[in-house]
């Protein structure tokens, strides 16, 4: 048997295209020779497709693309995830599920037991688990097909009532197949792998993993779909961040070494990059965008954003507006237009010490005899938010927010000014990776200027003002936030770690005081293990835990 794995980039709700690429992916699989071609988790209608599956429509739409499809499923069977209706009427009104396709006619379903309600997991809220299960007979074989979480969290959940495999290993199958939908966080890759190995072993079958690519707003799918032979060795690895297929004899993968491709590993950063390039990039062909605008300070944050803008969208779609101050240092204009000249993107430089004074003036009556503090600052970043907005009304540019992790932990920014944005693209990328990042994006050639990168940090809002003045330098913030978002870790356990005492508490407050900017940010492309947006749910007015 040749089983074709065919991991695509599929857009939420777009039935025509979905369907379209199926098709034509159907088509390639058989002039390649497979016998079963097999796609993602949900790809008839893309994921998470969320309260869409609450609309009888657009379930309906579902099965017509399946009928449509089915027809192609001649002299090649397909396996396929899509919603479907729970014919029981007990529960929840769907399964998550997958058919087997063959000879035009739906041969076979199986239906998806352990549902994620993790992170940006939430498909308790729409599905039935399954409870029962049954391998799939083809050309002379014997399947085991599972979808996704059923090869992961296998025993711990009393939810669940059943685990897939250990139901399924009863009808002795000869092979493992896996579709999923499995979101990017620059940590998975090497969990994904270690849990399919694992489960080649337990079963000692081999495993067939397909899983999709591309961006869904926040969420990032890398591909890197996998097969292993019985023993948990891994036999071929996809690509990471592009569409792929491949074929691969059933008989070989447990008799030949070594025959199949695998994908380069990638450092942590380099997939950082490369998860970012696609996120701006999806976001924008998926919305029917074509131009971005942001700000551009000449500062680090937005220097990395505006390069990795161009590099998904094109120079030529990218505007970077300057907007100096009257506490702007000649240094910051001249690092901006080095940038804009090294990259080839459009820019105005728009002053906003004018307009900055202006507020100055009418606010003066009711400021009277106060001093300067955050509030006039604030006035600035708000300016520049403005300017950003106009630009983006009056030319259609959408404009990309450039706050980093570290800032939108601690509340460092401004609502409504430089916190505003259609999407976040660093705000799940920390202050000390996003150094990491500019240095990977010059690893060729300078495109972020050199000063850019090794200049102390300032939002200029204030004469020589430095983040250090209100932060803690950038390498000790991170590495306790990190403990305390990623790791989930609390004042008592961070401060065992040796940090100290006071500033653990502070920055702690920090975060939770912070709680409500974040609830008004734009969604933030995710390429961490724990990422502020729908995957963090804290409570805005809830008593700290420090």
């Amino acid at each position: 048997m040749k089983i074709a794995l065919a991991q695509l980039n599929y857009h939420i709700g777009n039935f025509e295209a979905n369907t379209k690429k199926i098709i034509d992916h159907i088509q390639l699989a058989k002039e390649k020779g497979a016998d079963l071609v097999v796609f993602a988790e949900l790809a008839i209608c893309g994921y998470p497709p969320r309260d869409y599956l609450e609309f009888d429509e657009f379930i309906s739409l579902c099965e017509n693309a399946v009928k449509e499809i089915a027809k192609h499923c001649v002299d090649i069977a397909c396996i396929l995830g899509l919603p479907i209706k729970n014919d029981v009427l007990q529960g929840k009104d769907l399964f998550n599920a997958a058919y087997f396709i063959e000879q035009g006619s739906i041969k076979a379903i199986a239906r998806k037991a352990l549902l994620p309600t993790y992170d940006v997991f939430d498909e308790y809220r729409y599905f039935e688990p399954a409870t029962s299960f049954s391998c799939i007979d083809f050309m002379g074989k014997r399947i085991a097909l599972t979808i996704c979480e059923d090869l992961w969290n296998i025993n711990d959940n009393p939810l669940y009532v059943s685990n897939p495999m250990d139901e399924l290993i009863k009808e002795q199958p000869d092979v493992m197949i896996n579709i999923a939908a499995s979101p990017f966080s620059y940590t998975h890759d090497d969990e994904r792998i270690k849990v399919l190995a694992d489960n080649a072993k337990k079963y000692h079958l081999p495993v067939f993993y397909v899983n999709q690519v591309g961006a869904q707003t926040e969420i990032i799918f890398d591909g890197g779909s996998l097969v292993f032979d019985a023993d948990g060795e891994m036999k071929a690895e996809m690509k990471y961040f592009e569409e792929d297929l491949q074929v691969f004899d059933l008989a070989e993968i447990e008799n030949v070494r070594n025959k199949y491709p695998k994908a380069e590993r990638l450092t942590d950063i380099e997939q950082i990059h490369d998860a970012l390039i696609l996120g701006i990039r999806d976001y924008f062909t998926k919305s029917g965008f074509k131009k971005a605008v942001l700000g551009l300070s000449g500062g680090i944050d937005s220097a990395v954003v505006c390069a990795l803008a161009c590099r998904a969208l094109g120079a030529e779609n990218v505007m970077s507006v300057l907007m100096p101050s009257k506490f702007s240092s000649d240094h910051s204009v001249q690092d901006a237009m080095d940038l804009v000249n090294n990259i080839g993107c459009m820019h105005e430089i728009i002053p906003i010490k004018d307009v900055a004074s202006a507020f100055d003036h009418i606010l003066a009556p009711a400021f009277k005899g106060l001093p300067f503090n955050l509030a006039e600052e604030n006035i600035q970043a708000r300016i520049r938010g403005i300017v950003n907005m106009a630009m983006s009304n009056k030319f259609g540019y959408i404009l990309l927010n450039t706050s980093n992790k570290s800032e939108c932990a601690v509340g460092y920014g401004t609502l409504y000014g430089d916190m505003c944005g259609a999407i976040g693209v660093i705000g799940d990328v920390y202050k000390t990776q996003v150094f990491e990042l500019a240095k990977y994006i010059n690893k060729d050639r300078e495109i972020i200027p050199l000063n850019t990168i090794v200049k102390p940090p300032s939002a200029e809002l204030r004469p020589d003002q430095k983040d250090s003045d209100s932060l803690p330098e950038y390498d000790i913030l991170d590495k306790i936030l990190y403990q305390h978002i990623e790791k989930k870790q609390g004042a008592k356990a961070i401060i065992a770690q040796g940090f100290d005492e006071l500033l653990v508490n502070r920055i702690l407050k920090m975060v939770n005081v912070a709680e409500f900017k974040r609830y008004q940010t734009p969604p933030i492309l995710r390429v961490s293990p724990k990422a502020f947006g729908m995957g963090r749910r804290m409570p805005i007015v809830g008593k700290h835990l420090i």
